[in-house]
């Protein structure tokens, strides 16, 4: 043993240490600085060169930014910019054009006098863009010249020089993904769309113009332009919903060089949409920005709710969730050195930017109550009778976890629980009605699989406070059996079973009572979707026999393929046309055999209209087996966008919803009416 450490430890030398230089690294690891390779990734790529323009733009260089999607895979992406410098570079000896394409941790946001604010702190940006691209071309518009440097895989082609004398300022870059690295290549308009609409909100004054020629005969152009700035982002987000009050609060100003930016307006809805970024970027975990908003809100909403006697002497105060029941708030900050937790930059540290919010927005919220009275009345109705709602619901939530703690550990009764007590190892299957339930119990894996049916369907939750919703015995029972308890008692350390999986038949009654248990986790439990535990059961549609072969069909094509296969499997193309193809509606009692089969070729085909039709064995087999089973995670990838989308299916807004169906009925297939 020791002799064998030795010569390992011999044979381990500095020839074995690698050492990638310049943008090796970045071709090596790619996930590193992109997160993947696939479409996130790819439009990654176009964020990073984007986040350099808008930087301009912050700096109040730049009111222009135009990005091309050419007909060849490519992204250009245009400023009219101060240019980035093209003169050589002291420590590299290179042009600093080059310098900041070539050299990772290079560019005008690390010393003093490049950027005041940015966006791209950690400087990798465009040349990683650069490394993962096979072909880039940089253009600068600066000193009266047009300078120009190509690229291929980060590796420049040829020095930067001058091409002709032009007007102006600017730089654009156009970059190719490189296959090499990529799986997906195809660029989403739509998910660029959206990104950049955001990044203009929260650059007022920039215009954005997006330029799709990627089919010649069918150019198209979007603008993107907001003076009001996250004014307007939140009437937009808005925009499906029935606001409480007409004027949205906004409110911009720097202090000790940390620009606060505060937009809000309440809606006639029962959850919160506050929405945090620092120098442009989501924080999706908040930080002290978020910190200092909502102690000002609850502070500020507090001392008028007093002085105005919306709150008598005997009355507890609002507290948080008082406040921001209906409330859609951008809150944006823009400050010089930006302290993000984590590598994904999601929460903002800085212990300075709390105060400084807090006392911005309280100072200017309590002047636009002062001078928005019918505002402030309907703002505080809202938040009065959030506060009344609260008390009920903590009754009817302490009346169940009373009755949960005298069952001691009996859970619902109609919950068939599995042996395991390992969380990580545990599924809970949410059934459609006792009949599948029935099915689920008799064919799962005891071990493992719990069953819990449903009766019926569940109460929208949407359209529903929280005391309403915990006097549902469906919800009530799936509380008690996911063991996390609800609202501010939450606790995902508690949770009974790693995944939970909706199983609901394959027809219209179904999707409904799917999207109506996704609407309650969304709402009530969204560290559940944030932390892949929701999953959705995808049962075959059809069950295809020829003789003792039996086959399942997830799709119509996938169907008609097998039917395909079944048929050549027959004999020749003569043969073929002679082979009978029966669908039945209801299940066939007994099997063809095999020397029937033989005699008279003949598929059956049976269409499953739920999943109460397959017996226990076939439920196991198609759905319920981890070793078959098609499970589809449930994961939210922009929050805004999921909200809208709920309000609009879920909502009391009738329009709002028949409009959403107009225009997404043709990419409906398989409709079962």
């Amino acid at each position: 043993m020791k002799d064998d450490k030795k010569r390992a430890a011999s044979e381990y030398t500095a020839q074995q240490i690698t050492v990638l230089e310049g943008l090796e690294p970045v071709r090596k690891r790619p996930g590193m600085y992109i997160g993947n390779t696939a479409e996130a990734g790819l439009h990654h790529m176009v964020w990073e060169v984007v986040d350099n323009a808008i930087d301009e733009a912050m700096s109040g260089f730049c009111d222009t930014i135009i990005i091309t999607l050419t007909p060849d895979g490519m992204v250009a992406v245009e400023d009219n910019g101060r240019g980035i410098p093209v003169e050589t570079h002291k420590q590299t000896k290179k042009s600093a054009l080059e310098t900041v394409l070539t050299k990772l941790h290079a560019g005008g946001k690390f010393g003093e006098g490049g950027y005041k604010v940015s966006g791209g702190l950690h400087g990798v940006g465009v040349s990683v863009v650069n490394a993962l691209s096979e072909y880039m071309l940089a253009e600068v518009k600066r000193d009266g010249q047009l300078w120009m440097q190509e690229y291929k895989r980060g590796n420049p082609l040829s020095k930067v020089k001058p091409t002709k004398s032009i007007r102006g300022t600017g730089t654009k870059i156009t970059f190719k993904p490189d296959p090499q690295i990529f799986t997906v290549l195809e660029f989403k308009l739509k998910l660029i769309l959206d990104h950049l609409r955001q990044q203009a909100y929260l650059t007022k004054g920039v215009k954005i113009i997006v330029l799709d020629e990627r089919d010649k005969k069918a150019k198209t152009s979007y603008t993107f332009y907001f003076e009001g700035g996250i004014a307007s982002y939140v009437r937009y987000l808005n925009h499906s919903k029935t606001p409480k009050h007409d004027n949205v609060f906004y409110v911009q100003k720097e202090v000790d060089e940390i620009m606060v930016e505060v937009a809000l307006q309440y809606v006639d809805e029962f959850n919160e949409t506050t929405i945090t970024f620092a120098n442009n970027i989501h924080t999706t975990e908040g930080g002290m920005h978020l910190a200092g908003f909502k102690t000002a809100l609850t502070r500020n909403l507090n001392n008028y709710a007093r002085n105005k006697g919306y709150l008598k002497e005997k009355d507890e105060n609002l507290t948080g969730e008082d406040t921001t029941e209906g409330i859609t708030a951008i809150v944006s900050v823009k400050l010089k050195d930006p302290q993000f937790e984590g590598q994904t930059k999601a929460k903002l540290g800085n212990a300075e930017v709390k105060s400084i919010v807090d006392s911005v927005t309280n100072e200017n919220l309590g002047i636009f109550l002062e001078e928005h009275p019918r505002d402030a009345e309907a703002i505080m109705g809202k938040c009065v009778l959030a506060a009344k709602a609260r008390l009920a619901a903590k009754t009817a939530r302490e009346t169940i976890l009373r009755k949960g703690a005298l069952e001691g550990f009996t859970l619902p009764g109609k919950l068939s629980d599995c042996s395991s007590r390992d969380a990580s190892l545990s599924e809970l299957y949410i059934v459609e009605g006792d009949s599948a339930g029935g099915s689920a119990k008799q064919g799962r894996n005891r071990d493992f699989q719990a069953i819990l049916p449903l009766r019926g369907k569940i109460l929208n939750v949407e359209r529903a406070r929280i005391d309403k919703m915990l006097a549902n015995n469906e919800i009530k029972s799936m509380i008690i059996a996911l063991g996390t308890n609800i609202g501010e008692q939450f606790n995902i350390d508690d949770l009974r079973y790693g995944k939970i999986i909706i199983m609901t038949d394959a027809d219209v009654d179904g999707a409904h009572i799917r999207t109506l248990l996704l609407t309650l986790f969304y709402r009530y439990f969204p560290k559940l979707i944030e932390n892949s535990h929701i999953y959705v059961a995808k049962p075959p549609l059809y069950r295809l026999a020829k003789g003792k072969e039996v086959k399942y069909a997830y799709s119509d094509e996938e169907k008609n393929e097998i039917v395909t296969e079944f048929s050549k499997d027959a004999g020749n193309k003569k043969a073929v046309k002679k082979i009978e193809v029966v669908e039945l509606e209801q299940p066939e009692i007994g099997e063809t055999s095999e020397e029937d089969a033989v005699k008279a070729p003949r598929i059956v085909i049976q269409r499953y209209k739920g999943l109460g039709e397959m017996n226990p064995d076939q439920l196991w087999q198609t759905t319920m087996d981890p070793q078959n089973r098609v499970l589809k995670r449930v994961s939210v990838s922009d929050a805004a966008k999921a909200d809208e989308v709920f309000d609009i299916l879920m909502g009391d807004e009738v329009d709002n919803r028949k409009r959403f169906i107009e225009s997404h009925a043709k990419a409906v297939k398989n409709l079962d009416i």
